[in-house]
């Protein structure tokens, strides 16, 4: 090494050495004026607006009458409400047809002022009529014999909401329906030791009867050829007979027989068939219905006094003019 050198080394070294400072100093301060890098702002969602009223009120569900009433629910499975049931629910319109509009009653608590509620003939008259109101020349619900009155009318006969799957929504069974104004009948049928039996076989007052049949005979039921419902079951009383028995021909089964029940054997109006038959056959010289009175028997004879010994074909024959056979 030249002395040159030598007396160059430390500054040059000083230099250096001043040179790093610089460098070191001047990195630090780019470092620390470098921006930091920056995350995109998160996009904010809008707040929703409040929901007016009107659209509060629509997203609530509507109140049903079956919310307070048992009735209503009771209603689904009633044929009043078919075609008017929605998602398992009655519609408040299958209600409103005979209470009227009830949104007043709603909205008032469930004021009983604001709702209508069928009752008595005015009731019947007014709601049930709306709908069922066929007349025909054999029944009529306004002059029948059951027409709506103070004491009888639809809604003592009917249970509108629930009858228990009885037919025709009757409030009772048919029996003890019936037996609330007809004791009378309805004794004889449990109390005759000869009497038609209620309950067996389907057999019910309303076999025979029509309810809403006019008054006489019209609500007594007839079959499609025209004869009183007797002949339902015992068709071979009926004929058509070529020698009709005149009772048959001029009366009804009731000629001589008790409907209901009877203390006599087959039911008959009479304890002995001799006192029944001259009650047409009689011995007079006046006209009778017979074709030939007994006035050649001795009817005084107990062997005369029971006419179906020998008149066997009591209701009708095919072969034998005087029924003998």
């Amino acid at each position: 090494m030249t002395e040159r050198d030598k007396s160059m080394t430390p500054k040059a070294t000083g230099r250096l050495l001043l040179l790093l400072v610089v460098v070191l100093f001047s990195g630090a301060t780019v470092v620390a004026q470098e921006p930091p890098a920056t995350q995109p702002p998160a996009q904010e969602t809008p707040a929703e607006p409040p929901a007016t009223q009107e659209e509060a009120t629509a997203e609530q569900p509507a109140m049903s009458c079956g919310d307070c009433h048992d009735q209503a629910r009771d209603f689904l499975h009633n044929p009043h409400a078919r075609g008017n049931v929605e998602n398992g629910v009655v519609s408040n319109g299958a209600c409103e047809t005979c209470h009227g509009d009830g949104t007043a009653h709603m909205e008032g608590g469930g004021d009983k002022a604001q709702i209508t509620v069928p009752r008595g003939r005015e009731g019947a008259d007014g709601t049930c009529l709306m709908c069922h109101d066929t007349t025909t020349h054999k029944k009529s619900p306004r002059s029948g014999v059951h027409a709506n009155s103070s004491a009888v009318n639809c809604l003592s006969c009917h249970s509108i909401h629930k009858s228990e799957n009885r037919p025709a929504l009757l409030a009772k069974e048919t029996e003890a329906l019936c037996a609330t104004c007809h004791s009378t009948q309805v004794a004889a049928f449990r109390g005759k030791p000869f009497a038609h039996r209620l309950g067996r076989g389907g057999m019910s007052c309303v076999s025979c009867h029509e309810p809403h049949g006019r008054a006489g005979r019209e609500n007594i039921r007839t079959v499609a050829s025209g004869e009183i419902a007797c002949a339902s079951c015992h068709r071979e009383k009926h004929g058509p007979f070529v020698f009709e028995h005149g009772a048959v021909s001029a009366g009804d089964c009731s000629s001589c027989h008790e409907p209901h029940g009877s203390t006599n054997a087959h039911q008959l109006k009479r304890a002995t068939v001799a006192q029944l038959c001259l009650e047409c056959h009689s011995p007079t010289q006046m006209a009778t219905a017979g074709s030939q009175p007994p006035s050649f028997h001795n009817i005084s004879n107990p062997r005369f006094q029971n006419c179906t010994t020998c008149h066997v074909a009591v209701h009708g024959s095919n072969r034998s003019p005087q029924l003998l056979k």
